[in-house]
């Protein structure tokens, strides 16, 4: 196949990516094959160590495979360059991390405005998309606060209002609930289940809790040992 089809947003084809240590050689995605349709949610499930973070960077395109092949919208990230990369990652993917990722002396404003200047958009559009971003995470009220300010539940937030302010097609996210009490997860999973259906976002995140994944997410790729185990449709 030479890429995704119609109703495909992403395709992994026998993606491996191996580190060598020394003598070693560290298989942390070993052969893996999934896809993930337009608009729907995917869990990659598996224990600290299994390779799901890993495949969720060469999804993001902050890696390259040693082998295989990654299809994102037709597109194959292996045929692009650095800069093609860097755009991808500005306007296809949004990427939400464990870590909140805020810069502490910016405002909230700041930092959710600073994925549209590195996108080089229009000064007069970057106040209104920041806004909407803080508004449908519920933070319209907090633009000129910082990081420090803000409890975790609401630092989490703000991050998905940054991967949110470029409007991408795909949100990545890995363990996006990972510092937060099981509430406030929840509360960061709602939106993300949202964001899911009213915006018809792709969505793929990296979780070791099968609670989670189970609840929130229409499939779930269990990851093991750098391979694939399993791929279920919820029904």
């Amino acid at each position: 196949m030479n890429g995704t089809n119609d109703g495909q947003a992403i395709r992994a084809e026998s993606v491996s990516r191996h580190y060598q240590i020394g003598e070693a050689v560290i298989r942390a995605v070993d052969g893996v094959t999934f896809q993930v349709e337009r608009g729907e949610f995917v869990s990659l499930l598996g224990a600290s160590g299994s390779g799901k973070s890993t495949l969720l960077n060469l999804l993001a395109g902050l890696d390259r495979p040693t082998g295989g092949e990654i299809w994102v919208e037709s597109r194959s990230l292996g045929a692009m360059s650095s800069i093609e990369l860097a755009r991808y990652r500005s306007h296809t993917v949004g990427m939400v991390f464990q870590a909140f990722n805020l810069l502490p002396r910016m405002t909230l404003e700041e930092n959710v405005e600073l994925p549209l200047r590195l996108a080089e958009v229009d000064r007069a559009e970057r106040s209104a998309r920041v806004r909407e971003a803080l508004e449908r995470v519920g933070l319209g009220r907090r633009l000129a606060h910082r990081p420090g300010e803000l409890s975790g539940g609401e630092q989490q937030r703000a991050a998905l209002a940054r991967a949110l302010v470029n409007r991408p097609s795909i949100l990545l996210a890995d363990e996006p609930t990972g510092n937060l009490d099981s509430k406030t997860g929840a509360e960061i999973m709602e939106l993300l289940r949202e964001f899911n259906d009213k915006l018809s976002m792709t969505i793929v995140m990296v979780t070791h809790e099968a609670a989670l994944a189970d609840r929130f997410s229409d499939r779930i790729v269990t990851i093991a040992d750098g391979k694939l185990l399993s791929n279920v449709v919820k029904t």
